[in-house]
């Protein structure tokens, strides 16, 4: 798979936005995938968020191995960077968002109250590459849709702030993505989990990635999903997803199979999966 290159012209103007922002806010919310939460991180973030408290918001977590997403959060939590998981769409942990702000910023929500203000604003930005779940976390936290939200990247694409009915004011930020992948496998995660316009990526090469996983981890499903046997899967990979191919009555168009399975797996319908490896701890 050739390496993915997805700089837009938006995404150069938002990150000289959100720098320019990072004067005006207390926190950073920094929303990632929970099924490719280091794939999905933004390295710019650190560069440009230095100094600045942050919280790390692992979205999408429904879809996402529970124990893979347990062991990201200690391993955040021990690299010092605060971390909580939910699932935006259901409105499921969007209140410990609020209440770990607070923890992360209880020092300076003292220092204002000793200076005499009575109801301390916090300020926060929501940063995240594309497709996280920004706008639908920012909606909950509002509660009300007031972001514009979407299954395809690149939805937002201006600044705004969003009134919460707690004490914190919200800035969004279009999402920004890294001017190039240097590992190809980050590429294909994010192509598969939806990270990236499905433009972009040959079809083939990520689900042959998916496959791999998927025909070891969970063939029953592979197996029941796709009309195929033991026997089939026990074929190199190219030579399955063409069988798969015929098994599903799609003649020679193993490319329509193979957006069957991206989408399949985008569904949550072959199971609960994490791409990417917990760390070890330092």
């Amino acid at each position: 798979m050739a390496t993915i290159q997805w700089y837009p012209g938006h995404m150069a103007k938002a990150r000289r936005q959100v720098t320019e922002a990072l004067t005006k806010v207390d926190i950073i919310y920094e929303i990632v995938d929970a099924r490719v939460p280091e794939s999905s991180r933004n390295p710019l973030l650190d560069e440009i968020g230095q100094g600045k408290k942050r919280l790390l918001v692992l979205n999408k977590a429904d879809l996402a191995n529970p124990a893979a997403t347990q062991g990201f959060i200690e391993y955040y939590q021990a690299q010092g960077l605060p971390a909580v998981a939910i699932d935006a769409q259901r409105t499921k942990g969007i209140q410990r968002i609020i209440a770990e702000t607070h923890a992360v910023l209880a020092d300076y929500i003292d220092r204002q109250k000793t200076k005499g203000v009575r109801n301390v604003l916090l300020r926060a930005m929501c940063v995240g590459v594309p497709n996280v779940g920004k706008s639908t976390i920012l909606n909950r936290l509002a509660g009300r849709n007031i972001a514009q939200t979407g299954n395809t990247p690149g939805v937002t694409r201006a600044q705004q702030w969003i009134k919460t009915g707690e004490d914190i004011s919200l800035l969004d930020t279009p999402g920004i993505l890294w001017p190039k992948f240097e590992d190809p496998l980050v590429g294909k995660k994010l192509a598969l989990t939806g990270g990236i316009k499905d433009t972009l990526f040959h079809a083939d090469d990520v689900a042959l990635f998916a496959l791999e996983t998927l025909v070891a981890q969970v063939p029953d499903e592979v197996k029941h999903l796709y009309r195929v046997t033991d026997a089939d899967l026990q074929q190199d990979l190219p030579d399955l997803l063409m069988t798969m191919t015929a098994r599903l009555g799609f003649k020679d168009d193993y490319d329509r199979t193979s957006w069957v399975i991206i989408n399949d797996v985008r569904k949550g319908k072959l199971g609960r999966f994490t791409w990417d490896a917990v760390p070890q701890h330092a």
